[in-house]
């Protein structure tokens, strides 16, 4: 009988190093945004454990999904000078063109987050794959990655509808409007094609 995967510990104390003083701050500052964020983020965080447990994720996505929402917490609590090119009210680190008018922190986040959601769901399939004992081990084809990309691209879509109650549950908010919503799901369809297209030159396919 095959162990049960346990989380690094590593990955837990550095997740816990920065999300504890990130839920701290946002209550001693009042910003109701980000303690729902930080709810989320607390379910998000036994969402990966579980999966974990069933997929036995690799160490690298596991730091990947911490890095993730670490960049989460800085670009949403983290100001920066209101002489930066920043997009929105809120001179925060999420508002900041690092190319402007171009290029936001944000859509960088959005791009890598996915891209590793997209990893997350190809190591899923490979568990539901290896769980039917089929003799040979699922390859990265087209079709394969392609519905991988899929199920990353509809978590980023279910990301904008937590965001949207957050817009109805928080008189203000730094979530943007339509055109940032759009921006947001390209930013993730981007990273999902770049991490599908790693999967298939790290995972070449098996010749007949």
């Amino acid at each position: 009988m095959s162990q049960t995967p346990r989380m690094p510990v590593s990955v837990v104390l550095f997740t816990l190093a920065y999300l504890l003083p990130a839920v701290g701050a946002a209550v001693i500052l009042g910003n109701g945004e980000f303690i729902f964020y930080s709810v989320v983020m607390v379910i998000l965080c036994g969402v990966v454990i579980a999966v974990h447990h069933n997929s036995d994720l690799p160490r690298p996505v596991l730091w990947g999904l911490s890095l993730w929402g670490l960049a989460h917490m800085v670009g949403g609590l983290v100001p920066i000078p209101e002489t930066w090119p920043h997009n929105g009210p809120n001179a925060v680190v999420y508002s900041w063109w690092l190319i402007p008018n171009l290029l936001k922190y944000d859509q960088v986040v959005h791009a890598f987050g996915f891209g590793v959601t997209t990893w997350v769901c190809w190591q899923g399939l490979c568990a539901i794959t290896n769980s039917l004992a089929t003799s040979r081990a699922i390859e990265p084809t087209f079709g394969a990655l392609l519905l991988c990309m899929a199920a990353a691209c509809g978590f980023g879509a279910l990301n904008e509808v937590i965001e949207f109650m957050a817009t109805l549950l928080i008189p203000s908010t730094n979530v943007g409007g339509y055109v940032n919503t759009g921006w947001d799901l390209v930013s993730n369809l981007v990273g999902a094609m770049v991490a599908a297209l790693s999967i298939r030159a790290t995972r070449p396919r098996s010749r007949p």
